[in-house]
């Protein structure tokens, strides 16, 4: 799989098209200078057969075949690289320093191509030339050559030395970009790192800068001065909610108290009370809502990261289950817990608890009468299970995703009360706790599970720490 997943880097795959596109330009370079040169040395040795040809003509035409015969011996004689034979018309040789006519293995226009033996050192060896062979008056037949042997072991030589040439090139490349990929891939795995820890809501994390001054020194530099902003930012936007907290939330307490000290001066069944108590269902209403974004808003900053403890999930089960169990009977619905297990993690026992009550309440808001809704406990590869299941109506399975955004409610609950921020705080919730959040049609109603990343060996329900009743 590493294997593989290297191709997938940018790097490794920017080296990898460098050294190909370098090992064609160079393999079409190389073959452009050899094809020149064999041109060039080839027109230098057809110019010396020629003139040869020409001077041996000369011969025949004055001298005759006696005198082009003493010609050739005495060339032959001489050993300088020419070969030469004349023969009878049945192709005996008469003269020349070849044994006898060679087989032609390669033509190209009036000149051949053709291996020969000469002996070197008093041993054989096989040798390529390259002439002109033709007919004389009286059907003698003549050829004359030059010895190429050199030109021919050197194509012999480039065309296998440049397919491994190639191929050292490609494995040096891809040595090489393996080795760049793997030093970029730790400084993107550093950053890559750095940014996950960021984004669970470790606000305090930098990216850590090297001596190098590089590129990714620079990029590191500035995403450390982006987070400072965003963790000033973030600092300030705690303030200004605590700030709303602190000074919205009484004053619409306050109204709600007067509110209802008005009501009960009047008669309950007069218009007035009528108005009165939609106002006051009204302010719960804004007071819940206000409450349920302060707490996503939290979640999703990760403000509350600091205060995560030993949290056992079977006490926040029990503790939330215990609260709505009359609501359930109000509703004349069932509240069933079915676990066995005492799974313990480390989170924000306010923030579960919250998330399980808001599940618990949608389960009896949306289902109805004769129902069960069940909170079970579980343990997977992954780590513990907190499901919540109903037999209402459910969602659509192409509505999961959104129904976890904010104040979004589908058209079945338009005239139900709510928010709109149940399940986008559950989302917020498990996001904190690296959790995962999944939405499954339970045949019939809605099953939402959350899956936390771990358990906390060595602990038991009886020694954590955290208060199941606590609310906040």
């Amino acid at each position: 799989m590493r294997a593989l997943s290297i191709f997938r880097i940018v790097a490794f795959r920017i080296v990898l098209v460098y050294v190909a596109i370098f090992a064609v330009s160079t393999a079409a370079l190389l073959t452009f200078i050899y094809w020149n040169t064999e041109r060039a040395l080839d027109a230098e040795t057809d110019q010396t057969i020629a003139a040869e040809i020409t001077g041996l003509s000369e011969q025949y035409q004055r001298l005759g075949l006696t005198g082009l015969t003493d010609v050739l011996i005495s060339r032959s004689a001489r050993g300088a690289g020419g070969l030469y034979l004349l023969t009878d018309g049945s192709k005996h040789p008469i003269a020349g320093n070849l044994d006898g006519w060679p087989q032609i293995s390669k033509s190209a226009g009036d000149f051949v191509e053709f291996d020969y033996e000469r002996r070197v050192g008093g041993a054989l060896e096989r040798h390529r030339a390259r002439g002109r062979a033709f007919t004389l008056t009286g059907g003698f037949h003549l050829l004359v050559a030059r010895d190429v042997h050199e030109r021919f072991e050197t194509e012999r030589l480039f065309t296998t030395a440049l397919p491994w040439s190639i191929a050292l090139m490609l494995v040096l490349g891809l040595v090489g970009g393996a080795f760049m990929s793997r030093n970029i891939l730790q400084r993107l795995d550093t950053i890559n790192r750095t940014s996950r820890e960021i984004m669970a809501g470790d606000l305090s994390r930098r990216i850590p800068v090297t001596s190098a001054d590089d590129e990714f020194d620079t990029l590191a530099k500035n995403l450390n001065r982006m987070l400072m902003r965003i963790e000033q930012l973030m600092r300030g936007m705690r303030q200004v909610t605590d700030s709303i907290a602190h000074d919205l939330r009484s004053p619409l307490n306050r109204l709600r108290n007067r509110l209802e000290g008005a009501l009960s001066h009047l008669d309950m069944a007069s218009t007035e009370a009528g108005e009165l108590e939609a106002a006051i269902a009204e302010t719960d209403q804004l007071l819940a809502t206000f409450n349920a974004l302060l707490l996503i808003a939290e979640a999703e900053a990760g403000l509350d990261r600091e205060k995560m403890t030993l949290v056992d999930l079977r006490a926040i089960v029990d503790g939330v289950v215990d609260l709505y169990e009359p609501v359930a009977e109000e509703r004349g619905m069932v509240l069933a817990v079915s676990s066995g297990i005492s799974p313990i993690v480390e989170g924000n026992s306010r923030l579960i608890q919250q998330a399980l009550a808001n599940l618990i309440d949608n389960a009896i808001k949306y289902g109805h009468a004769g129902t069960t809704v069940h909170v079970s406990l579980g343990e997977t590869p992954e780590g513990p299970t907190l499901s919540v299941a109903d037999t209402g109506a459910g969602i659509p399975a192409d509505q999961y995703a959104h129904v976890v955004e904010r104040f979004v409610r589908l058209e079945e609950s338009r005239n139900s009360p709510g928010t709109g921020l149940g399940l986008s705080l559950v989302a917020a919730v498990a996001r904190l706790h690296h959790a995962r959040l999944e939405l499954a049609d339970n045949n019939p109603g809605l099953r939402v599970t959350i899956t936390f990343s771990g358990t906390v060996q060595g602990r038991t329900a009886e020694n954590a720490p955290e208060n199941p009743n606590d609310f906040g």
